[in-house]
């Protein structure tokens, strides 16, 4: 790509986590039978009338702050009018010109630099219905019409597909953190548009801008942003020039598609909506809302860091999920003698056999409590950290408890240094050669001796024991 810069900003819809519709009272459910959860509001029967749904506004309020936003204490709802077959107004309630919160911030860590990802704005909407297409025909479904959503629109800040995936990695989290939202994009819980144009580096002026609509998993927006970010480049290399368009990305070959060329704006003849009055929220609601905020990814980052002592790395991969870093600080609460320890075992053991097996960390059969006993075993000398290790997989096929494990198959630390130093005594007697060589300076093989120690014992002696009394014997 050499002398070009993308400028990439990300449009995200994110549904809240709400039991019920935006501006009336039927459910939602994920996967149930169509135009099932529907009432005279969602249908838009006539005389119908939309009401706010509280929980919604308080979400979007929470939200917006959790993402430094400016809550604005008057905010309108606005018609904007499209014709689309699962419409069933012929418009959508969204925002305008008078949006909930605008001029926030993402803080995202590219290469070990943070990099700032303003916002531009964030609005409440509803959601439009489905429609399917199966054999020659179209059908509607209407559940999903009016689920309360939030739009989430980026400054184009965002400078590379890495940058893009963070960013929308660290917004999913945010909004798990403070149980606005699921945001699971195979649900469609969180939908993301793309906006992207390259430009010669060092030049201010934005170049012509594609959007690339509805991307369903993180690794795709990357690879789509990095798909574009080649094409734009060949066809600016050769001196030919950009058309704004709106395209799709194919998931099967890694390319995007043009969907529709776009010659104008869309005009959706926005206006205030007359069956919906002006939203005053005060200032001391805003507080109210502020304040019930839980502890966000960045700050229980800082926090593990201080508090428990972890690396900023370790730190970073147990907040970066919010189910992650509720598993670790049980396992710290059962055992708060050694944080770092427990950070290990569910950093370096605990995910990779997850991944593995394909498994969420709320699934697994290994428990916070097991972890916390898994090292405390270790560190009251009862097992070895290799035996830890059986110990583990062991817990992970059958769901025991460690102890219980430990109990069963005989593998509790030989740490009776009388019943060492007699394995000790005997092991050397038995190897007269080998201790002249070493008393004559061949240290090295103080490896075969522990070695030796260890099989007689099957591998439960206490290594810092066996080291000890290998050292006074041998002189």
């Amino acid at each position: 790509m050499g002398e070009f810069e993308p400028v990439i900003g990300l449009e995200v819809h994110v549904q809240m986590a709400t039991q019920t519709k935006c501006f009336c009272s039927c459910k939602i459910e994920y996967g149930v039978e169509p135009n099932t959860n529907v009432c005279p509001v969602c249908l838009a029967l006539p005389g119908s009338l939309p009401v706010l749904n509280k929980k919604a506004l308080e979400y979007a309020i929470k939200a917006s702050l959790a993402l430094n936003c400016k809550v604005h204490q008057l905010s309108v709802f606005a018609r904007k009018n499209y014709f689309y077959p699962d419409l069933p107004k012929g418009y959508q309630i969204s925002q305008y010109d008078k949006p909930l919160a605008t001029d926030g911030y993402i803080d995202i860590k590219v290469d070990g630099k943070v990099e700032r990802i303003r916002i531009h704005r964030l609005h409440m909407e509803e959601d439009a219905g489905k429609t399917i297409h199966e054999g020659g025909y179209s059908y509607v479904d209407l559940n999903r019409a009016g689920t309360p959503l939030m739009e989430i629109v980026s400054e184009p800040d965002i400078r590379s597909a890495v940058g893009a995936k963070l960013y929308l990695e660290k917004l999913r989290n945010i909004m798990r953190y403070i149980g606005v939202s699921d945001a699971d994009m195979e649900k469609g819980q969180l939908r993301c548009d793309v906006n992207i144009s390259l430009r010669p580096k060092g030049e201010e002026k934005f170049g012509t801008k594609v959007e690339i609509k509805n991307i369903n998993s993180f690794r795709f927006v990357q690879k789509a942003i990095e798909y574009e970010i080649e094409r734009q480049a060949r066809i600016l290399k050769k001196g030919g020039e950009i058309i704004q368009e709106t395209r799709l990305f194919d998931e099967k070959t890694g390319k995007t598609f043009t969907m529709r060329t776009k010659e104008e704006a869309h005009d959706y003849r926005y206006f205030p909506d007359p069956d919906l009055i002006p939203m005053r929220i005060t200032a001391d609601y805003i507080q109210k809302i502020k304040n019930s905020l839980p502890e966000l990814p960045d700050e229980k980052e800082k926090r593990y860091v201080e508090q428990f002592k972890l690396t900023e790395y370790d730190a970073e991969v147990l907040v970066a999920d919010k189910e992650r870093a509720d598993y670790f600080e049980k396992a710290v609460s059962i055992y708060p003698e050694n944080p770092k320890s427990i950070a290990n075992w569910i950093i370096n053991e605990l995910l990779g056999k997850l991944n593995e097996e394909g498994i969420d960390i709320t699934e697994s059969p290994v428990k916070p409590e097991h972890i916390a006993q898994i090292v405390q075993l270790i560190d009251s000398g009862a097992i070895s950290s290799k035996i830890a290790k059986q110990v583990f997989d062991q817990v992970f096929k059958t769901g025991k408890e460690p102890k219980q494990i430990v109990e069963e198959e005989g593998l509790k630390q030989v740490s009776d240094e009388g019943e060492i130093r007699r394995i000790v005594e005997e092991i050397l007697s038995n190897h007269p050669e080998e201790v002249k060589r070493y008393r004559e300076g061949n240290t090295k093989l103080m490896g075969f001796f522990v070695g030796q120690v260890m099989k007689a014992t099957r591998g439960k002696a206490n290594p810092k024991l066996v080291n000890k009394v290998l050292s006074e014997l041998l002189g």
